[in-house]
């Protein structure tokens, strides 16, 4: 559903989430980006630098510090025929909004009969690996994907933020966009080669022992393993989500079956969340397949700790390598 290929180049996450929202707002005029402090200073990592000088401040201007408000007034936008894109500060500072994102946002074409659309974008910029502390650092994705009638996306390179951005705010639909904050400033390449959409995971590494499953801001730790495993003669497979709802099974089986192990590494803590999911899924579609039970590496059950020990918080290369090495590879 992208409207356009961006001209190839190598940008920050950052940079090409700002030129998705760029591009988007100099094609579409009912394109609008809102939410606290997006506007002349940029946000607080600055993705929407330079986008109110661009266009103006009735394109993309600052609202008042009230979450609730920002998505209801979204609601309000989108009914009337606009593209809002709003943003929430940060991961944890969405939750005041929670009850309009759930009860209208998710619900209103449902409502109507499809009568309704609500082609709205909420960005979120979420996850740990900034030395932030509680709520800032915020794993939520469980709480939108369990929510029916929300799309919720989690890009982990820059050319799938841009891509995905840009459909995202294409889609007639509602999309939760999570952004990675500790990717903002990794780089790569962006455009100048088809990015699969929304529902579509990919395989980023190729491998024949086991499969690691992760999404967002796992992906480089799930790869950073996939590495050493591989100086020590293993050889493992890395899918990327990128798309948590929809959700891409035919990938994620095919590549499970085709090892016949699978770790889900997510940062979110593990009890209930969206890796618990995941494991249930693989488990039930790969049940024949599976030499071993499916393991998890996620955060751990407990509000975000300080920064000095945020390191424990998050999954390592370590422990992935750790719950590799119980896929029970006696029985190999």
């Amino acid at each position: 559903m992208t409207t356009t290929t961006v001209a190839p180049g190598t940008l920050s996450t950052a940079q090409a989430i700002n030129r998705a929202l760029h591009d988007a707002l100099a094609e579409d005029p009912s394109v609008l980006v809102l939410g606290e402090d997006v506007g002349p200073l940029g946000g607080v990592f600055r993705v929407t630098d330079g986008l109110t000088a661009a266009f103006g401040e009735d394109r993309c201007f600052d609202t008042p510090l009230a979450e609730a408000g920002i998505a209801g007034f979204a609601v309000g936008l989108a009914m009337n025929g606009m593209r809002p894109v709003i943003e929430m500060q940060f991961d944890a500072f969405a939750y005041p909004a929670f009850e309009q994102v759930v009860s209208h946002i998710a619900k209103m074409r449902n409502r109507t009969r499809g009568r309704v659309e609500l082609p709205l974008v909420m960005r979120v910029p979420y996850a740990g690996g900034i030395g932030g502390v509680e709520h800032h650092c915020d794993s939520s994705e469980a709480y939108y994907a369990h929510t029916p009638g929300l799309h919720v996306v989690a890009p982990s390179t820059p050319g799938d933020a841009y891509a995905l951005l840009r459909e995202a705010i294409a889609s007639r639909d509602p999309v939760v966009f999570l952004e990675p904050k500790k990717l903002y400033w990794a780089k790569g390449e962006v455009g100048g080669e088809h990015v699969p959409g929304i529902g579509t995971a990919v395989v980023r590494r190729a491998g024949t022992d086991a499969t690691l499953i992760a999404y967002g801001p796992a992906v480089p730790v799930a790869l950073a393993a996939a590495e050493a495993a591989a100086q020590d003669g293993r050889s493992l497979q890395v899918v990327d989500l990128r798309s948590l709802v929809p959700y891409d099974d035919a990938t994620v089986c095919a590549a499970v079956e085709s090892t016949g192990r699978a770790v889900v590494v997510a940062e979110a803590a593990g009890f209930a969340g969206f890796a618990a999911e995941v494991a249930a899924r693989v488990s039930e579609r790969c049940f024949h397949s599976l030499a071993a039970p499916v393991r998890r590496v996620t955060g751990l059950d407990i509000p975000f700790p300080p920064p000095k020990l945020e390191h424990l918080q998050l999954p390592s290369v370590d422990r992935v390598l750790d719950a590799v090495d119980d896929l029970q590879w006696e029985d190999a």
